[in-house]
């Protein structure tokens, strides 16, 4: 599915988001930086050492990465130039500030990707995984925060959203339809 706000395409789309076109990749990291399981070990794996390498420095100089933060690295091996690794929150029954730290993620990234004057970036499912973030609720955030971010910021010219399952996609596809 494919929608259009101002001059941005936004998609959604089930599939691998290690295998993504776009100039920018995002990683559902975890605060540490090192990779993990799910999306983030995907994206390490594929993306190879130099990843992994950049997230040490990024670690040496600054420490872990804060919920909500953003940080940007190589894409590595992958057919993305750039990875940018963003930390989603835990699910606390909504009891942590969850919601404003999901939002933080897509903000902070977007931000990031304009700062790089990155005109295309795919973001997965952050948070809906081993970090038990209810999915319908997840969508609503990511989906208002990246069109909220494009109605005012016209560098990014395409956003896709990567559902690594059919559940998410079609959650994703409905809460657009909504949107449109």
């Amino acid at each position: 599915m494919e929608a259009r706000i101002n001059s941005t395409i936004i998609e959604v789309l089930k599939g691998d988001i290690t295998q993504s076109q776009l100039e920018c990749i995002v990683n559902a990291a975890n605060t540490s930086l090192l990779g993990g399981g799910g999306v983030d070990g995907a994206i390490h794996r594929a993306g190879g050492k130099e990843i992994l390498d950049e997230c040490i420095r990024i670690r040496n100089k600054q420490g872990n990465c804060p919920v909500g933060e953003a940080v940007i690295t190589t894409g590595g091996k992958l057919k993305a130039k750039f990875v940018i690794h963003t930390a989603g929150p835990v699910w606390n029954n909504g009891e942590n500030n969850e919601p404003e730290k999901l939002r933080n993620c897509y903000i902070n990234t977007l931000s990031l990707a304009m700062l790089y004057e990155i005109r295309s970036i795919s973001f997965p499912n952050i948070s809906t995984g081993i970090y038990r973030y209810p999915k319908d609720q997840a969508a609503e955030i990511a989906l208002k925060s990246v069109l909220d971010f494009v109605k005012t910021n016209s560098g990014i010219k395409r956003v896709q959203f990567v559902c690594f399952d059919e559940d998410n996609e079609r959650i994703y596809q409905e809460k657009l339809k909504a949107y449109l």
